[in-house]
C-alpha cells in the first residue's frame, strides 16, 4: 500500500499540530510555543513542547519528537500509513491509496502486523466455518457467546497438530523465520516447524486502533504439563506490560462514561461486552502495570476494579490501588459473591443486577476496610493498629488535598479515633514519600545529566567550543530564519565547511533540499532524518529550549526581529568564515615552524597573505549588510 507524496503534503499541509494533538494533551501558551505535560512518559513538570509555527513536537524529558504523523504513530501505536490515512479522515481529504509494486520497501513493522492479520484470519475460518471447528464452536455455545460476538473479537481456533498453521504459511508465501519471531510457529531443535498454538481456542489481542498484535490461547483437553493458556512473546509489535485487552472495542464507552471497568480475563471481558457493558477492559493474566494505567489515564480517570472474589483476585486488587492512586484515579470496587467471577455473573443474572452490583463498588479504603476486617486485624489491638497505619499510607499518594482530607475523616469516624493522631501518621506518610521523591529525582536528574554530558562531549569530540557554538547557532539560524537569512547562509557557508559530523549530516539536509527546490519546513525534514539521535538533537535544537533569545525585542527596541535575527545571522556567518580563515592560517604558521625549507615558508607566507585578503573581503561583504 502506498499513497502517493503529493497526498501527504496535502495531509500534513492541512493539519495543524496544535489542534491535532490538545484532544490528546492539555497544552498551555507559553511564548511561541505550547507546552504540556508529556503523553509518553510520566512527569509532573511539563516539557512536552509543541511548535505551531514549525508544526513539530519534543518531550525535552524523554526526547520523543516529530511532526503531527509521528506522533499519532507513537501515542496510537499505529504505522506511518494509518497516521496518514487517520488524519485525511479527519481534515475530509481524500486519499489516492495505491499498491505498493515493492513490497520490499514494506517497514518490519508491517510485515509483523500483516503476518498476524493472516493469522487470525485464518483461525477465525477454521472456528467459524470449518467443519473440524466443531469442538471449538460447542466450547463458545456452553461459554454462551453467540457468532456475533466471535466475529467482533476475532475469536478463532487452532486445528490440533503439528503442522496446520506452519503449511498455511507456507502456501500463502508468510516469511516463517518472522512467524516464530511472533510464536506462531516453533522450531525444534533439530530446526523442525511446528504450530506453537495447537489445539486452542485463539484470542487476538488488539492495538488501541484495533490491530492484531499478539495471540493467546487457551487449550480445550487439559493434559498434564501444558499450561492452560500460551501467550504470543514480545516483539517489536507487542509489549505485554503496556496492552488492555479489549481497549480497542472499549475506549469510545470509556470516554462516553468517563468510567472503566478493569476485569481479569478474556472471557470476562467478552461476555460482559456481549451483555451490553462495553467500557471494560483486561489485564489478562498479568499483574496490573504503571505503562497500562498510564494508557487507561488517556480515556478516564475514574475506574471500577471487579477482579474474582477469592484470595488471588483480592490481592489483585489490592496491589493495583497504590498504581492507580499515583495516576490520580477515583478508584472503586466492585465485590462478586463467592464463587462468581464477571464471566458467570452477568450470564446468571443479566446486565441490570450486573449495573446494581457496580453503583454500589466500595471506595478503595472501604474495601482495604472490609478486608482488614475480614482476616480478623480489627479484633486485636496491635493488629488493629497496624491496619489503620495501612489504611493511611496509600492517602499520602493522593495529590488532591481536600481529598486526602476528606478520606482521613472518614477513616477517623469509622474508627472512632482523633484527626490529629491520624494526621500525625500521615504526615510520617507523607515525608517517606518525599524523600523518596527527592531521592528519585536527584538520582534522575544526575542520570541525565551524565547521559547529557556524555552525548554533549560525544559531539563536540576533538572540536573546540567556540566552533561547537557557532556551527549549532549556525543551524538554529537556519531553521527560525526567513528566506532572506536562509539565502544568506547557504549562499556562503558549503557543507564541508562543518567540522562536527552532526551539524554537517542535519547542514546537508537542508542545502540539498534548498538547490532541489524542495520543502524546508521542520515538519519535513525531520521525516528525512532517519537517526533518532540526529532528530532529537534537531527539535532541541529548534525550539524553546535553545531558541533565539526572546529578550532580543526589550534590548533593541523599536527593530523588528527580522531585522535583528538578519542582524545576528550576518554576525554569526562572519564570525564562523573568519574562525575558518584564523584555523588555516594558525596551521601555516605551523608548518613555517617545523619545516627548514626556504620554499615552503614562501608558500605558506603567501597563502597566509591571501586569506588575509579573503579576511578583509568577508569582513566588508558582510558588514556592508549590517545596516540594511
Amino acid at each position: 500500500m502506498r499513497i502517493p507524496e503529493h497526498k501527504i503534503e496535502e495531509v500534513r499541509s492541512a493539519a495543524n499540530i496544535v489542534d491535532i494533538i490538545a484532544p490528546y494533551v492539555q497544552l498551555r501558551k507559553r511564548g511561541r510555543n505550547f507546552i504540556g505535560l508529556c503523553p509518553f512518559h510520566s512527569e509532573k513538570t511539563p516539557s512536552f513542547t509543541v511548535s505551531e509555527d514549525k508544526q513539530i513536537f519534543h518531550c525535552f524529558g524523554c526526547h520523543a519528537g516529530g511532526n503531527v504523523f509521528k506522533f499519532l504513530m507513537e501515542y496510537e501505536k499505529i504505522s506511518f500509513i494509518e497516521s496518514v490515512q487517520q488524519l485525511a479522515g479527519q481534515l475530509g481529504i481524500e486519499l489516492e491509496v495505491q499498491e505498493s509494486e515493492e513490497p520490499e520497501t514494506q517497514s518490519e513493522q508491517e510485515i509483523l502486523y500483516d503476518i498476524n492479520t493472516a493469522a487470525a484470519r485464518y483461525f477465525s475460518d477454521n472456528l467459524l466455518n470449518h467443519p473440524d471447528g466443531e469442538v471449538a464452536r460447542q466450547y463458545f455455545e456452553k461459554r454462551r457467546i453467540k457468532v456475533q460476538t466471535m466475529r467482533a473479537f476475532g475469536l478463532g481456533y487452532a486445528f490440533p497438530g503439528w503442522e496446520f498453521f506452519v503449511n498455511f504459511a507456507r502456501d500463502k508465501n508468510i516469511d516463517l523465520e518472522r512467524a516464530v519471531q511472533l510464536g506462531l510457529i516453533g522450531s525444534s531443535n533439530d530446526g523442525r516447524l511446528f504450530d506453537k498454538f495447537s489445539g486452542r481456542i485463539i484470542f487476538p489481542i488488539f492495538s488501541p486502533n484495533g490491530r492484531v498484535i499478539a495471540f493467546a490461547g487457551r487449550i480445550l483437553e487439559n493434559k498434564e504439563g501444558t499450561a492452560k493458556y500460551l501467550n504470543s512473546p514480545e516483539s517489536q509489535i507487542y509489549y505485554k506490560g503496556k496492552i488492555l485487552y479489549g481497549l480497542s472495542h472499549a475506549k469510545d464507552e470509556i470516554r462516553r462514561t468517563d468510567k472503566a471497568i478493569l476485569v481479569e480475563g478474556y472471557m470476562d471481558l467478552i461476555s460482559l461486552y456481549q451483555n451490553g457493558i462495553k467500557n471494560v477492559v483486561a489485564v489478562s493474566g498479568t499483574a496490573l502495570t504503571e505503562d497500562q494505567v498510564l494508557l487507561l489515564s488517556r480515556y478516564t480517570k475514574n475506574i471500577v476494579l471487579l477482579f474474582d472474589s477469592d484470595a488471588a483476585g483480592i490481592k489483585a486488587s489490592m496491589r493495583s490501588i497504590e498504581l492507580l492512586l499515583r495516576k490520580d484515579f477515583d478508584i472503586r470496587i466492585a465485590s462478586l459473591p463467592r464463587g462468581d467471577d464477571p464471566d458467570s455473573y452477568v450470564n446468571k443474572h443479566g446486565k441490570d443486577k450486573f449495573d446494581v452490583m457496580i453503583k454500589r463498588a466500595q471506595n478503595f479504603l472501604e474495601f482495604q476496610s472490609a478486608y482488614f476486617e475480614s482476616q480478623g486485624m480489627f479484633e486485636d489491638p496491635a493488629k488493629l493498629t497496624e491496619a489503620i497505619r495501612e489504611l493511611v499510607k496509600p492517602l499520602a499518594i493522593i495529590s488532591d488535598e481536600l481529598k486526602r482530607t476528606i478520606l482521613l475523616k472518614t477513616i477517623a469516624k469509622k474508627f472512632n479515633l482523633r484527626e490529629m493522631l491520624l494526621e500525625a501518621e500521615l504526615n510520617k506518610a507523607l515525608r517517606t514519600i518525599s524523600r523518596h521523591k527527592i531521592s528519585s529525582t536527584l538520582t534522575s536528574e544526575l542520570e541525565r545529566k551524565r547521559k547529557d554530558l556524555s552525548a554533549e562531549e560525544q559531539i563536540r569530540k576533538n572540536v573546540s567550543l567556540v566552533i561547537y557554538n557557532l556551527e549549532r547557532q549556525i543551524i538554529k539560524l537556519l531553521v527560525e530564519g526567513n528566506d532572506e537569512t536562509i539565502a544568506l547562509i547557504i549562499n556562503h557557508i558549503h557543507p564541508d565547511d562543518f567540522e562536527l559530523e552532526i551539524h554537517k549530516r542535519i547542514y546537508s539536509l537542508i542545502f540539498d533540499s534548498i538547490h532541489q527546490g524542495e520543502n524546508v519546513q521542520m515538519s519535513v525534514l525531520i521525516e528525512q532524518l532517519e537517526d533518532e539521535a540526529v532528530q532529537s538533537y534537531l527539535l532541541e535544537l529548534s525550539l524553546e529550549k535553545y531558541s533565539i533569545s526572546k529578550n532580543w525585542e526589550e534590548l533593541l527596541p523599536g527593530q523588528s526581529m527580522v531585522k535583528i535575527i538578519l542582524k545576528d545571522t550576518i554576525d554569526t556567518v562572519r564570525k564562523f568564515k573568519l574562525l575558518r580563515i584564523d584555523s588555516l592560517i594558525a596551521s601555516n604558521f605551523q608548518k613555517m615552524e617545523e619545516s627548514d625549507s626556504e620554499e615552503i615558508n614562501i608558500e605558506m607566507m603567501k597563502a597566509n597573505r591571501e586569506l588575509e585578503e579573503k579576511k578583509r573581503r568577508i569582513r566588508d561583504e558582510l558588514s556592508a549588510g549590517v545596516g540594511k
